[in-house]
């Protein structure tokens, strides 16, 4: 049993992995009539926890297939929904546990509203979930169409006359069912008798009382149409009438092929009543004789001489000198009047009903005043259709007169025996006479005294007692088993005989004799007694022949192995001697030996005070050889404590004649000296040193090996320790008892590493530390400490031995990112108002259970702030500007002013992302470029960033959707100057000569024209209007002067 230790702990440690919950069901869809009574059950088995589990009813209700509806819990009284409410608590629906793990749903009144799919759920008491916690089956609710239908009626019959009923049974079920019926017949309130019937299965059976009838053709059952059935009854009886109805039921059969009865109704009764034909009746009364003494018994027999008493109905009274003692009904149950109803109780007279047509009445025993005339009366009585009784003719015969005598007290008594002296195992005889005789109904009493050898007192040892009794003495119940006692039917003379006489028997005798009248108070008064003479019996007891076996031995062995002692018997008294073998061991310490163990001549077993002290009750085992001279003692599994001198001492015993057993003689044995040692230490661990390194969020396992013990029976206890870096103390990892309980170190110490260990035994002397999902704290040096434990002879467990495995240095580390996006530059060049898409595509990612986290960037040339020296160009610097930032969780960041509304991502596999920009514009014109991060999560499902990287640069240009002289213009520098900066100097010169050409003529013509008063004409300064932003053409603007 102890090899198979470490396998149960390994078993244990799985945590009753095979066990599984399983909940079950009546099986369904189970069809019941409205308005009836029915019982769902549901059990529940493989589970954990206490035995009594509990149960919660619901039910899906066709209208709403996916909606539970709660309505009944052995745990919750709130948990009925509100429909459902007041039919609990009014007992309408309720859970009826039939044991702890299994119940009964019922319904006790079926709606239309409660057809649906129930479910049965038992809550969880397993320490993990594992199994199913509901079982579901369909009830559907079908209308009663049951009718059973008879003509109510009142039929007179005359005895012998036949009978006819019928009744009518119809259905309308759509399912398939059967229907059984039954016809009864009531009289009044008593049960009704089933007369014939005509089972589902269309088995046609008689009830009990008509089962004779019907199998003579009397009784018969018949079917006339499609649904009617008809009984007839041939040849009435006076019996036959009451009411008559037929029963019917209607029978459906479940899905695990029973029959179930859904409804069942009675159709209206029809009374019958039947006339008996003859009625003439006569009575005598019997006695056995007329004269009796003072307690002699008598018997009066009433007898009734009539046709058919059995279906006929009479009572009966008894008097005596004209006084009523005692009546009986047709019920048979007596009425006793005054002192003969006290008599009766008492058990001294009996009124009774022996037959049909036979009534006694009986005085067991009688008085002085119990001499005069007895009789009785019989009186024929009719039932009427009610139950009512009405008195017909009356008669009786004549009386009988009785005379009691007193008796007659005087008499002697004497006690005899042929063998006053016996040897041991002889019988002798007593007697004890009495005279005169006396008839054996008087109650004489006699008993039997003794007075043991070297005693003064006589006890009472057995008494024939006035009522016939044989009654033994408490002092000597022994005599019991080997003494014979006996009356003589003729006197009262009591014979004593004893058998294999034994020194328990040796002494005096006398018997004593005790005359007896019983009064009619029912006391009694003892009328005399006499004693008799002393008888002296002398018993003598054999001699022994004991001896037992002197030797001396020596014996040196090692802890926890047997020592064997042995006591031989070389000589017995007799073969059939039987004997007591006490078995002592001496100390050095102590002056005596002390008991172990003591084997009664009867082979009970007596454990020693020793025994008790030291625990080795169950260590000892005893053994007797079949020749009977040989016994043996063994001391399992020895410890150094049981060494010392070990002895027997031997008591002889034989059987008395009154199977006592006495002892004879006893004798002490050589002694056994005995040395205990202890085992040698042999617990070896393996101490080889082991590196391993592992990913996080891999499983590891840890081995310790026992490579050899000290004994295979013994038991191992193994402890893991960790040192971790930067922790200046190993700390306690798991420990495994030699019980195989498990426990785990500080909470605080482990953290979440306590739920992830798993520690088996997959064979003997093998343990495995399992981490599961090893973390990077997990890492350290662990090893194990194993201890041995050995069991002493006291069933007492002891560490042995202790051992240390080597070091197993545990490494967890992360994985190395791998990380690799496509850096590849691209061009795009796109028209406005159209989309371009941003791919970024990543080559590698470092694990298959990373996410990543994604950002898209526009990159655009701003001029710079300021001039660093004169004469030196504008710096140009790249504006970096956030686009979308999608993250591992798949959160968006807002969208930046100008993008809102204008972007669509996309993720078209776990490792391309899209961004598309919709209605691009020149702004947009630019480089982009995205960033990815790749995140982990680590075994405790905290999430880090493992590594980034960044994508290559996509060069985007918008174009404008057409090419207008005005953006033609724009879109180049040298064009622009050519259109509006060149030509308004060249325009001026122009202006100018001309306006000089013209001034210098109208100096020349101002002499003729200046006369004349002819204004000049004033030309003002050309203006041009120009737009900076080149949306629209410079616009030269000449405005007229006036003339003067």
């Amino acid at each position: 049993m102890r090899t198979l230790r470490p396998q149960l702990a390994s078993l244990l440690l799985l945590g009753m992995a095979l066990a599984q919950r399983q909940v079950a069901v009546q099986e369904g869809p189970l069809y019941r009539t409205e308005g009836s009574h029915v019982t769902l059950w549901c059990k529940v088995s493989g589970y954990q926890g206490p035995t009594e589990q509990n149960f919660q009813w619901s039910i899906y209700l066709p209208s709403a297939p996916e909606r539970e509806v709660q309505i009944v819990s052995t745990i919750d009284p709130s948990f009925p929904y509100a429909i459902y409410t007041q039919r609990v608590h009014s007992r309408g629906i309720y859970v009826e546990r039939v044991q702890g793990d299994a119940v009964l749903l019922h319904i006790t009144e079926l709606q239309d509203r409660d057809a649906g799919e129930y479910e049965c759920h038992t809550p969880n008491t397993d320490e993990r979930y594992f199994g199913s916690y509901s079982a579901k089956m369909n009830l559907v609710v079908i209308p009663d169409s049951l009718r059973v239908t008879a003509v109510p009626q009142t039929l007179n019959k005359v005895e012998r006359d036949s009978l006819e009923l019928k009744c009518e049974v119809s259905k309308s079920t759509a399912q398939h069912s059967h229907v059984s019926i039954a016809w009864y017949r009531q009289r009044g309130s008593e049960m009704p008798v089933e007369i014939i019937s005509l089972s589902r299965d269309f088995v046609l059976r008689a009830g009990s009382a008509y089962a004779q009838r019907q199998a003579t053709g009397d009784v018969r059952l018949d079917k006339v149409g499609e649904t009617t059935s008809k009984l007839t009854i041939y040849n009435l009886h006076p019996s036959d009438q009451g009411e008559f109805y037929c029963e019917a039921a209607e029978w459906i059969q479940d899905p695990d092929k029973s029959w179930y009865a859904m409804t069942r109704k009675r159709s209206q009764g029809a009374i019958v009543n039947v006339q008996a034909t003859d009625k003439e009746f006569s009575v005598r009364l019997e006695t056995e004789k007329r004269t009796y003494i003072v307690g002699e018994p008598v018997e009066f027999r009433c007898i009734l001489e009539a046709q058919n008493v059995p279906d006929r109905y009479f009572s009966i009274s008894w008097a005596f000198n004209s006084s009523l003692i005692a009546s009986l009904g047709p019920n048979a149950v007596p009425v006793l009047n005054n002192e003969f109803a006290q008599r009766e109780a008492l058990g001294q007279l009996k009124v009774a009903k022996e037959s049909d047509n036979v009534f006694v009445l009986k005085i067991y025993r009688l008085r002085l005043e119990d001499s005069g005339k007895y009789n009785c009366r019989v009186t024929e009585r009719e039932k009427t259709v009610t139950g009512d009784f009405i008195d017909k003719e009356s008669k009786r015969p004549k009386n009988i007169p009785i005379a009691v005598l007193p008796l007659k007290a005087g008499f002697a008594v004497t006690a005899i025996s042929r063998t006053p002296g016996v040897t041991y195992n002889e019988s002798f005889d007593l007697q004890c006479i009495i005279k005169p005789h006396y008839p054996s109904w008087v109650p004489v009493s006699v008993t039997w005294r003794f007075q043991p050898a070297g005693s003064t007192e006589f006890h009472d040892l057995v008494t024939f007692t006035r009522d016939g009794g044989v009654q033994w003495g408490d002092r000597y119940a022994g005599f019991r088993t080997r003494t014979a006692i006996e009356k003589a039917e003729s006197s009262n003379n009591v014979r004593l005989s004893i058998s294999r006489a034994s020194d328990t028997e040796a002494g005096k005798y006398q018997c004593v004799a005790e005359l007896w009248r019983k009064n009619y108070n029912s006391s009694w008064t003892r009328l005399a007694d006499r004693t008799s003479n002393l008888l002296e019996i002398r018993v003598l007891r054999p001699v022994t022949k004991l001896q037992v076996s002197k030797s001396k031995r020596s014996i040196t062995l090692v802890e926890n192995r047997p020592i064997p002692l042995n006591c031989s018997v070389k000589s017995q008294t007799s073969p059939d001697s039987h004997f007591a073998v006490l078995w002592y061991v001496h100390k050095p310490s102590d002056a005596d030996g002390k008991l172990i163990l003591k084997t009664t001549h009867s082979s009970a077993f007596e454990y020693g005070t020793y025994a008790e002290e030291e625990g080795l009750r169950g260590r000892l085992q005893f053994e007797r050889s079949a020749s009977g001279g040989l016994f043996s003692l063994t001391v399992q599994r020895a410890e150094v404590r049981d060494s010392g001198s070990y002895y027997c001492h031997v008591e002889e015993w034989l059987l008395s004649p009154n199977h006592a057993w006495y002892k004879l003689a006893e004798e002490v044995s050589g002694r056994t000296e005995v040395t205990v040692k202890q085992p040698d230490n042999r617990l070896q661990v393996n101490q080889t040193h082991k590196n391993i390194t592992v990913l996080e969020n891999q499983w590891v396992t840890l081995e310790c090996l026992v490579s050899s013990r000290t004994s295979p029976s013994s038991q191992l206890s193994v402890e893991w320790y960790v040192w971790r870096p930067g922790h200046p103390e190993k700390e306690v990892v798991a420990r495994l008892s030699r019980q195989s309980t498990l426990r785990y170190g500080d909470l605080v110490m482990l953290g979440d590493l306590r739920s992830r260990l798993h520690l088996e035994s997959p064979s003997p002397g093998l343990y495995l530390l399992s981490i599961q999902n090893a973390t990077v704290r997990d890492s350290g040096a662990y090893n194990c400490r194993v201890e041995e434990w050995l069991l002493d002879p006291s069933d007492r467990w002891y560490k042995r031995a202790e051992d240390l495995s080597g070091l197993i240095t545990l490494t967890v580390k992360q994985p190395d990112p791998t990380l690799q996006v496509d850096t590849a530059t691209a061009n795009l060049t796109v028209q406005e108002k159209e989309s371009f898409p941003l791919d970024c595509s990543i080559l590698s990612r470092s694990s298959p259970e990373s996410y990543f986290a994604v950002t898209w960037y526009n990159l655009r040339a701003k001029e710079a702030g300021g001039h660093v020296e004169e004469g030196t160009a504008e710096e140009e610097e790249e504006e970096r500007e956030a686009v979308l930032s999608v993250g591992p969780d798949a959160i968006f960041s807002p969208e930046a002013g100008r993008w809102e509304g204008r972007l669509r991502f996309q993720r078209l596999s776990a490792v391309l992302f899209r961004l598309t920009v919709l209605q691009a514009g020149g702004a947009d014109t630019g480089n982009y470029s995205c960033r990815v991060e790749e995140w982990l999560a680590d075994p405790n499902g905290v999430w880090y960033r493992l590594a980034e990287e960044e994508s290559g640069m996509v060069a985007v240009h918008v174009q404008d959707a057409g090419s207008t002289l005005q953006s033609v213009i724009c879109s180049n520098d040298a064009l622009f100057y050519f259109v509006f900066f060149y030509p308004f100097p060249i325009f001026g010169i122009l202006i100018i000569t001309i306006l000089l050409v013209r001034f210098k003529s109208r100096n020349s013509s101002k002499n003729s024209e200046g006369k004349n008063g002819v204004p000049l004409l004033w030309i003002k300064e050309p203006h041009l209007n120009y737009s900076p932003t080149c949306l629209e053409p410079p616009v030269l603007s000449i405005h007229p002067g006036t003339i003067d």
